[in-house]
């Protein structure tokens, strides 16, 4: 009898299912581990894989085939100015200068800090003695002589920042007409540069001033958080007190919300109330809170050179290309 109830319930060899030989459509985090990796889906697209996507990315970014953002009838001088520390100013001013550099234009940094971030952003030497920024304020030596190329990024220079320009302020108290140093040193530099940023400190001093007195156009980076708002008035008052007094061309042509946090509503709240506030003078592109932007600097990089696919970059670059298609229209006049 036992012999009969085998026989009736057995698979036949033939039939039998072999146990690697699983349906496509198994769940992958189910399958035997012997199933080849290889094995799956031919409606699966390589180039919808997510470092498929990041190497398009990164191939944007990075411009091997050399395809130019537009270049501005005359030279653009841009402050990067926000007296808030935190909000992104150096950030934004190395990468938008690295992004313009790659994609064809000729570019200048000036770092005004005392921190030096933007020349150790860029990689650039800015040890105590070598020409600086300091050399030019103080000693009025030629913005040539400060200014070095950039390694590794063709088209970009900068004029570096030493500890020694924590002392200018003082200094330059009894110097005649102290507030238009910057300005005409930048008005005498013979090179061909498209793109002249100028990277600020936190503060609205003397330093400052001078930037603005040198600068068209001012860039300001806005944290997507209440206290970014609540220093603003007192940056747009300087501004137009130094338009009245001193440079009467300078005017806020560009604003950038950094450091955007989608998981919040306040920082939705924040960019509504400036684009509300602003208008068209805010970037469309918004920089998102990225490890990788902040991790860039302790390489010596931009985050356009460090991670080139990263969500960072690929905004940065879309900040640049919107400041060139506004210079090209003319828009920023």
């Amino acid at each position: 009898m036992r012999a009969v109830l085998d026989d009736a319930t057995a698979v036949p060899r033939e039939t039998a299912p072999d146990p690697y030989e699983v349906s496509r459509e198994t769940d992958p985090l189910t399958m035997d581990p012997r199933v080849l990796p290889g094995d799956v889906s031919r409606e699966t697209e390589d180039d919808d894989l997510p470092i498929a996507i990041e190497a398009r990315r990164a191939v944007q970014v990075l411009n091997p085939g050399h395809n130019t953002l537009p270049r501005p009838a005359t030279r653009r001088v841009m402050c990067v100015a926000n007296q808030k520390g935190g909000v992104g100013k150096t950030t934004t001013t190395v990468n938008i200068a690295v992004a313009l550099a790659l994609h064809g234009n000729r570019v200048m940094v000036i770092d005004l800090d005392p921190q030096g971030n933007a020349s150790t952003g860029l990689n650039v030497d800015h040890r105590a003695g070598v020409p600086s920024t300091y050399d030019v304020l103080v000693d009025g030596i030629p913005l040539a002589d400060a200014t070095v190329a950039v390694e590794g990024v063709p088209n970009l220079y900068c004029v570096p920042a030493t500890i020694d320009l924590a002392g200018a302020e003082i200094e330059l108290v009894s110097v005649v007409a102290r507030e238009n140093r910057l300005r005409r040193a930048i008005d005498a530099f013979p090179a061909d540069i498209d793109y002249i940023f100028i990277d600020c400190p936190p503060s609205l001093g003397l330093l400052t001033v001078n930037a603005l007195v040198a600068a068209r156009e001012v860039l300001i980076p806005i944290q997507c958080e209440y206290y970014a708002l609540e220093g603003l008035g007192q940056l747009l008052r300087n501004v137009e007190l130094v338009k009245a007094h001193l440079n009467n061309d300078v005017q806020i042509t560009t604003i950038l919300l950094t450091m955007y946090d989608g998981r919040t509503k306040l920082a939705d709240q924040v960019a509504a109330e400036v684009r509300g506030h602003f208008g068209e003078t805010v970037l469309e592109a918004v920089i998102p809170r990225s490890v990788r932007v902040s991790e860039a600097p302790g390489f010596g990089q931009s985050v356009i050179t460090y991670d080139p696919g990263s969500r960072g970059s690929t905004s940065y670059l879309q900040a640049a290309r919107e400041i060139a298609e506004r210079g090209a229209r003319g828009g920023h006049q």
